[in-house]
């Protein structure tokens, strides 16, 4: 009886020391993320750090750089306790570190950082569980260098150019900066991998006083800039008036009834607003998206084809006037060049290319798309038929499909458009032989000779 009694006793008391045992003994470690916002340390950088203990809560994090023998500290807090039961206050955190190796005496080179994370467990004498995260990294303080390899450069508003250059630190990301866009530069055309190329655009709307240069960014996130003379010529584009009537609407609103949202004002005039306003924002939205991959291949030689036996519709640039019952109800600007000829023509890739998009897009319709490699992109539009695929390897002058109307078409015709990357540009630069030459081909051709 006595043995009995004893046993329960031991039990009452073994039981709740053995559950706070566990509780406070407890041997999961916390959760710990670093990361590095870009691939290197450069003049600043930052650690983007989280942690977490749901159990004991944290009790310290300290962030150290190890390099040539020697340690720095980058980081460290003590978390607070609630008491010697209880844990630590905070259960999870997260914040940035700037690291400037210039201010902290710390030289280029590859170095180490460690991430140290404790909780309140009392494990390990009470020091509590610790976990550690390692990341090597390379500290660059000094920007790339850019020297610009091709001279001249003169452009209209709506025209394309092309710049030539070498950096000086591989895994840089270049390219020109016109304005508020960016073209991206790409090497590996040249024997010299230093060299990029970089085909660039002025939109219809970007005149003189346009600003451009080439800018490159290292793994390290340090960058710089190099000008170049370059000539803008203003182009004043003309405008065009297009009656828009009710045969039209009654013809045309009916292709985009799943297309215009429910909740649209339901007039026609106000659904024909909708479509050219809202409607054409998202077609070139999709447009652009198509042209965010290109191919580092010059897959093009020579001018580009225009339709055959066609005449000239609209041009780019053409800023159109949409009248109703004799008043003014919209302006939109026209960013390519109508083609027509007899119905249904065959419509020819006007350059090789690879074919990236073979869809309808909302005022465009049917719509193929073909990279030329290094951003370049033609687009036919409002076909009525499509014999190709995406990925499908075209030649110069082979069928793409037939013209049409579908989309916001009065008639029957291509929509034909070039874009250098995301901005659509002049296809009568295109056109011409001439223009090519003086200002894409003996460019190249210019640094090739100077390579040998």
């Amino acid at each position: 009886m006595k043995s009995r009694l004893w046993l329960w006793l031991a039990a009452l008391i073994l039981a709740p020391a053995i559950w706070i045992l566990a509780i406070f003994l407890e041997g999961e470690a916390p959760n710990a993320v670093l990361e590095l916002t870009s691939g290197g340390i450069g003049r600043s950088g930052e650690l983007s750090v989280s942690a977490s203990d749901e159990k004991r809560g944290l009790s310290r994090i300290s962030i150290d750089l190890f390099k040539d023998g020697k340690e720095t500290i980058l980081f460290e807090k003590n978390f607070a306790s609630s008491g010697w039961f209880s844990g630590g206050t905070d259960h999870e955190t997260s914040f940035k570190v700037t690291v400037e190796p210039g201010k902290l005496g710390i030289s280029d080179g590859k170095a180490l950082i460690r991430l140290s994370v404790r909780d309140y467990s009392w494990r390990k004498w009470l020091k509590g569980n610790l976990t550690y995260l390692e990341k090597e990294v390379m500290i660059d303080t000094q920007p790339p260098k850019v020297d610009v390899l091709s001279r001249v450069h003169n452009l209209g508003q709506g025209g394309s150019g092309l710049v030539i250059y070498r950096v000086s630190e591989s895994g840089t990301t270049s390219g020109v900066q016109v304005g508020g866009n960016f073209f991206p530069g790409y090497g590996g055309y040249f024997k010299d991998p230093d060299i990029c190329m970089a085909l660039f655009a002025l939109a219809y709307d970007q005149g003189p006083g346009t600003t451009i240069h080439v800018s490159a960014r290292d793994a390290a996130g340090n960058s710089a800039i190099a000008g170049f003379p370059y000539h803008i010529r203003k182009v004043r584009y003309p405008e065009d008036s297009i009656n828009i009537s009710d045969q039209f609407l009654n013809w045309k609103l009916p292709e985009f009834a799943g297309q215009i949202p429910s909740d649209a004002p339901q007039s026609p005039v106000d659904r024909f607003l909708w479509v050219n306003r809202e409607l054409r924002k998202q077609s070139i939205e999709k447009i652009c998206e198509t042209t965010q991959q290109t191919d580092k291949d010059i897959y093009w030689k020579g001018a580009f084809l225009r339709l055959p036996n066609s005449a000239t519709r609209a041009a780019f640039g053409d800023r159109r006037k949409y009248q109703y019952e004799g008043r003014m109800i919209d302006e939109q600007v026209h960013m390519g060049i109508d083609l027509a000829s007899l119905a249904q023509s065959p419509v020819p890739a006007s350059g090789s290319g690879k074919v990236v998009f073979t869809d309808n897009i909302g005022i465009f319709g049917r719509t193929v798309v073909v990279d030329h490699g290094f951003g370049l992109f033609t687009t036919y539009s409002h076909l009525s038929a499509v014999d190709v695929q995406p990925g499908q390897m075209v030649a110069r002058g082979e069928n793409l499909g037939r013209t049409g109307s579908t989309g916001m078409a009065g008639g029957d015709h291509l929509h034909y458009g070039m874009m250098v990357h995301h901005v659509f540009v002049n296809p009568l630069e295109w056109w011409d032989a001439s223009w090519i030459e003086n200002n894409i081909l003996s460019k190249i051709e210019s640094v090739k000779s100077g390579l040998n």
